[in-house]
């Protein structure tokens, strides 16, 4: 990252390069539902053949469109984005934030690094464990349950303050893991709006590639904003200057660089998990837990 024209050089020519190998992928692949090519290389065979690439092309453009204007799509990628956001926000900060603002001597490396590890391993068990929960209530309430938790540990935290220390490490390990896990439930809308899509428009094979690719088209830049904001914010705060413990700091600086650390542990839980709710309540697709599976394999 020294030489920052040259990544962003790279990163550009990188972006054209996979851009033009999905292009030539899409247009050249063929699958099972494609209607085969006549085998004679007559002038009927090609104008047929041309005729068929330009109706790929706008299928492609329709296609592409109905899932873009499909309410629910729009619901669920709103909210998938900040829960990538907050993914990203927790796998880059939580170390930072918790050497920070968790004194050594009143939790260790070890320690430490043991409620970091947890926010990886537990999110798995939680979602194993709740599959009686998932077929009773649906994802549709557990999804949504979580973001009301999320914002009242936040609003619990920012009431109790910056010292309360394990109570800080035990909201910070908790909110990993119910942000991991939620986000482990999210193909469960995408499959049914997939599914909803292929029976409102009467498709003879499911649009999974599309939906899930324009899904990540969308969500992905999320994983790059959250670094971006959350440095940019500390650094405001002096962090470049303060982030080596080892230095001479200046304490008032280390104290507000503290304290805004604190509220952002605190405050964008607390808004983004609000904003998720908001976005989710909508949702229409509520109940596919109470129906026989639609598909059978013979």
């Amino acid at each position: 990252m020294e030489d920052f024209p040259a990544f962003q050089a790279f990163s550009v020519l990188t972006a054209v390069l996979s851009c033009g190998c999905m292009l030539y992928t899409g247009f050249h692949s063929e699958s099972r539902f494609d209607n085969k090519a006549p085998e004679a290389d007559t002038p009927r065979s090609v104008d047929c053949a041309s005729s068929q690439a330009a109706g790929s092309v706008s299928m492609m453009w329709k296609l592409t469109w109905q899932i873009l204007t499909n309410r629910d799509f729009h619901l669920f990628v709103l909210m998938n984005f900040f829960q990538v956001f907050m993914l990203a926000f927790f796998n880059n900060f939580t170390l930072i934030l918790t050497e920070h603002l968790i004194p050594p001597d009143v939790l260790s490396s070890l320690a430490k690094s043991v409620m970091y590890g947890a926010g990886f391993i537990c999110p798995q068990l939680l979602v194993l464990v709740s599959q009686g929960l998932l077929q009773d209530l649906g994802y549709y309430k557990v999804i949504l349950f979580t973001f009301y938790v999320e914002v009242g540990m936040a609003i619990l935290m920012l009431t109790l303050g910056p010292h309360h220390y394990y109570v800080l490490a035990i909201f910070l390990t908790t909110n990993m893991v119910l942000v991991q896990a939620a986000f482990c439930l999210f193909n469960l809308p995408l499959a049914d709006i997939i599914d909803t899509d292929m029976q409102k428009h009467k498709r003879s094979s499911p649009l999974s590639s599309m939906v899930f690719g324009t899904n990540a088209l969308f969500t992905k830049p999320a994983q790059s904003l959250a670094p971006m904001i959350v440095l940019n914010i500390l650094n405001q705060y002096g962090y470049e200057q303060l982030k080596d413990p080892g230095q001479n700091t200046n304490p008032s600086a280390l104290e507000g660089l503290h304290s805004a650390m604190f509220y952002l542990v605190c405050l964008v839980p607390m808004c983004v998990a609000a904003l998720q709710a908001l976005a989710w309540r909508p949702f229409s697709i509520r109940n596919s837990h109470t129906l026989d599976a639609k598909y059978v394999d013979c």
